[in-house]
């Protein structure tokens, strides 16, 4: 209520500052006018709906516009230094806001990229390019032993729970989801009203914590789990077996963030704190994970079921396969999370130390599912930094079917990386429970946002698909992948990674695959 109040001051002194100068004289007409147009300013920005910093920051707001519109010439010089270390690449970040905004065009003066920089990656286009006619492809998810599969964007809105992000923001991604016909994964905090208002797809994430379908004990709840994923919203099931940003790690909500609200979405007391588990209650071995896949898979009616995992070791990996192999049973889809992966809050060490980057862990997953002979009855889902077509389009060649952005997503509903996501004082209603604080959202403007992000961000991939040349997304293949290995020299992916054959780790494990491979067992996560 004080932004209102300041407002309702600026008028007042407006009014008084005019009947002063009416009584005492014209000098009172100056501060009249500058007290006026800061309170018809300040009333504007409280009740327009495009800029989020404005309903927050009324009137101050605009020195950060202004700032923006003069940034290309002074960054250079007093903004940023040539060895700044951001949380993501600013010129990415701002082709996510443009997009959002629908106002991303052509860019002058050619590339900023360091082309000769080790590690640098470019994708092989063709002499024979050609206009994408297919600019919102989907996958199929769900193996033989689904009912009912689902059809899946390239692009979807990656885990963030509600309680992380406020609810104008969750409903924002979904309402863009339900626009667009791509999916919105809830993240492990439960299924909120404001997953469901808006009517989108949704892939609803189970962590340890079990939230929505836990009893008093914090255990899995059959009987709830059942009511929440028959409904028609739930599209698939994804058990979290770690996040990116820290893997090993269990969530924690701080009690004075429990809200009525999250309390009852979540199924836990009201005011304290919540604290999930490092590790699964309902399973403790892979074997039993995949019985437990098959619960899952029963209860809800037949829907995908699959998991989401940072790789940690390869035989931990593998071990899950051998579990598939051993009992029949296998997940519709592996959610692969890199190490990259963002998080509110989280220790920085795991942030940065902990973990298998996407680009390795993802070609580890692939490759050892096409060991194992069943990479094709398993969709892959690449989670971590993926905001442009040329993500999808280099995660599909590193062995993605299908890809999952939440920090980009962050962006399109108003994010703008100011770090106090932990603190509930996020500046525009994103990373926030503070009811004045998420007011700054505006609801409809932010689906509009979102819905554009992911439409023109697959119809890119899609057209850089066609200007190699390329009928589909399926044609894709590593050696279309190129990246600096040093100095003057760079290879295609085909070139530098191996690539395993069907069956290959059944019939004759290569060395360097041997060890793991023998290590692996189907009664132990090792």
């Amino acid at each position: 209520m004080l932004r209102p109040a300041i407002i309702a001051a600026l008028w007042l002194a407006a009014v008084v500052s005019a009947l002063l100068a009416s009584i005492a004289g014209d000098g009172w007409w100056p501060p009249a006018a500058l007290f006026g147009v800061l309170a018809a300013l300040g009333t504007w920005d409280l009740t327009q709906t495009r800029h989020s910093i404005l309903r927050t920051y009324p009137i101050l707001g605009h020195a950060r516009f202004l700032l923006e519109k003069i940034r290309p010439e002074i960054r250079q010089y007093f903004v940023e230094s040539p060895t700044e270390a951001t949380p993501f690449d600013r010129e990415t970040r701002d082709m996510v806001y443009e997009r959002a905004k629908g106002t991303k065009g052509d860019e002058p003066f050619g590339t900023e990229r360091d082309v000769y920089a080790l590690g640098y990656e470019f994708l092989r286009h063709s002499l024979r390019a050609k206009l994408a006619t297919e600019l919102a492809p989907r996958v199929r998810v769900g193996g033989p032993d689904c009912t009912q599969p689902y059809d899946i964007a390239l692009l979807n809105v990656s885990a963030m729970s509600f309680g992380a992000l406020s609810g104008n923001a969750i409903e924002a991604l979904n309402g863009g989801a339900a626009r667009g016909g791509f999916a919105h994964d809830t993240g492990e905090g439960g299924i909120s009203p404001y997953h469901l208002k808006p009517g989108g797809d949704l892939i609803w994430e189970l962590g340890s914590g079990y939230f929505g379908c836990r009893d008093a004990d914090g255990n899995f709840d059959p009987a709830l789990f059942t009511q929440k994923a028959t409904l028609p919203a739930v599209k698939a099931v994804s058990i979290k077996l770690s996040q990116g940003a820290k893997p090993g790690l269990g969530g924690v909500l701080p009690g004075p963030k429990v809200s009525a609200e999250i309390a009852a979405t979540r199924g836990v007391p009201e005011g304290k704190t919540v604290v999930s588990p490092p590790a699964h209650t309902a399973f403790r071995t892979p074997v039993e994970m995949m019985a437990f896949i098959t619960t899952l898979r029963r209860l809800s009616g037949g829907k995908p079921v699959g998991f989401k995992l940072c790789i940690g070791a390869r035989s931990e990996f593998l071990s899950i396969c051998k579990a598939m192999l051993a009992t029949g049973v296998t997940p519709d889809f592996v959610i692969v999370d890199g190490s990259e992966g963002g998080t509110g809050a989280a220790p920085q060490e795991f942030e940065d130390h902990v973990g298998m980057p996407l680009t390795e862990a993802l070609m580890l997953v692939h490759n050892s599912l096409v060991g194992v002979g069943l990479r094709d009855r398993i969709r892959i889902g690449a989670s971590g930094k993926v905001a442009s077509g040329v993500d999808i389009v280099t995660r599909i060649i590193q062995g993605a079917d299908f890809t999952m952005s939440a920090r980009a997503m962050m962006f399109a509903v108003g994010c703008i990386q100011a770090l106090t996501c932990n603190t509930n004082h996020c500046p525009t209603g994103v990373a926030t429970q503070d009811p004045a604080r998420a007011r700054a959202l505006s609801v409809p403007d932010k689906t509009d946002r979102v819905f554009h992000f992911q439409q023109a961000t697959v119809a890119s991939a899609a057209q850089i698909v066609a200007s190699m040349g390329l009928d589909g997304f399926g044609e894709l293949s590593p050696a279309m992948l190129n990246r600096r290995i040093e100095g003057q020299r760079t290879r295609t992916y085909a070139e530098i990674y191996d690539w395993l054959m069907p069956g290959e780790l059944l019939d004759e494990p290569p060395a360097e695959w041997l060890s793991d491979w023998i290590e692996a067992s189907a009664d132990e996560f090792r």
